[in-house]
């Protein structure tokens, strides 16, 4: 068996939404799976001293265009939301909730349901009210999801994959790992698939 390519995003983050519509395909084409991580970009931008691009008012302007034409490029349909960036520390809880207690295709459904409402029509993942509704709209107890994103358990998961991310040297979403070798931003690709196709270049 090949081993999986480690997928890290941020529920927050445009790139990371569109690079969640293509992994799966690009992973399948080559005999691979997709081990998903869910983060707090925040964190890590801490970590290694960064600030998100639309935080700087030169560069706001541009991300926010890049980010829809980068969508069309994909052929994945994107609105903007209107409050962005957002907190998503509640949805990333869910996720591992998901992963842990169901199993990984659980939580990349999950993934797909959250990262799709919150792109294509503004749900407002950190409002605790449409959370619960996307939650019973993805399939998933609402009570029982709600529940999870206020449990020590699912909290200190999340704290433990931050950690473990910015171990494994990730600075920014998404970002993907495959065999052994580090590639940052939807953008990468066309790199990510060489890799793949032909191994190290």
């Amino acid at each position: 068996m090949k081993a999986p390519i480690d997928f890290w995003f941020d529920f927050s983050s445009p790139y990371s939404y569109i690079a969640n519509e293509w992994v799966d395909a690009l992973a399948a084409r080559h005999g691979r799976t997709v081990r998903r991580h869910a983060i707090l970009l925040g964190v890590t931008f801490a970590a290694a001293e960064l600030k998100s691009p639309v935080s700087y008012p030169i560069k706001r302007e541009y991300s926010l265009r890049d980010f829809a034409r980068s969508a069309r490029l994909e052929r994945v349909p994107y609105v903007q939301p209107a409050e962005f960036p957002i907190p998503t520390q509640n949805a990333a809880r869910v996720f591992w909730w998901q992963h842990d207690t169901v199993g990984g295709d659980a939580a990349a459904a999950w993934a797909r349901a959250a990262f799709r409402a919150y792109f294509t029509r503004g749900a407002a993942l950190h409002d605790p009210a449409a959370l619960k509704a996307l939650a019973a709209e993805a399939g998933l107890d609402a009570g029982a999801a709600e529940a999870a994103w206020n449990d020590p358990v699912w909290k200190a998961r999340l704290k433990r994959a931050n950690d473990e991310a910015i171990a494994a040297g990730v600075f920014g979403a998404p970002f993907f790992v495959a065999d052994g070798e580090p590639f940052w931003g939807n953008d990468r690709k066309p790199q990510l698939e060489r890799w793949l196709s032909t191994g190290p270049f």
